[in-house]
């Protein structure tokens, strides 16, 4: 069983905030970005390497190589699973990804997006997404950085 110590959905993937606060303090490892944009774009993921943490190793794969290779993980790999929407993640979660937790930090807004919380912006498919991974028993918090109170889940379905 892979040991995914957190899953993050935030549309910037490795930026700041994932490196310097969020992966120390769960202890990750390797910063696994599930995207099958960024999976074949070499100068995006260049550039969130030089963002990443040094003690930490990177992977972009595609969310069909993450469903059909997390599975292999070493027990020492302490995974930080970066997806950049809630239909990622479930997509995800459907192939048997065992996700339990996922920290909702930044969706910005977009046209057909409504503002639900600080950071975070959703649409009407974003919302059934959310409704399905909390229907499959994914817990779901908001929360920008680890130093601040998750806020009210249900701004997500209203």
């Amino acid at each position: 069983m892979p040991d995914i110590v957190l899953c993050r959905i935030d549309n910037r993937l490795i930026h700041g905030q994932v490196a310097t606060q969020w992966s120390g303090s769960i202890g990750a490892n390797l910063l696994l970005v599930a995207n099958d944009e960024v999976a074949g774009n070499k100068l995006r993921q260049g550039l969130m390497d030089m963002a990443a943490p040094s003690y930490a190793q990177t992977r972009y794969w595609t969310l069909d190589k993450t469903i059909s290779t997390i599975h292999k993980a070493s027990p020492k790999q302490h995974i930080f699973l970066i997806c950049e929407t809630p239909e990622d993640v479930l997509k995800l979660v459907e192939g048997g990804v065992p996700i339990k937790k996922v920290n909702i930090g930044n969706m910005h807004m977009a046209e057909g997006k409504r503002q639900v919380a600080g950071s975070v912006a959703v649409n009407d498919e974003d919302v059934a997404a959310f409704k399905k991974l909390r229907d499959l028993g994914v817990e779901l918090e908001i929360r920008r950085v680890p130093q601040e109170p998750a806020e009210d889940i249900n701004k997500l379905f209203k």
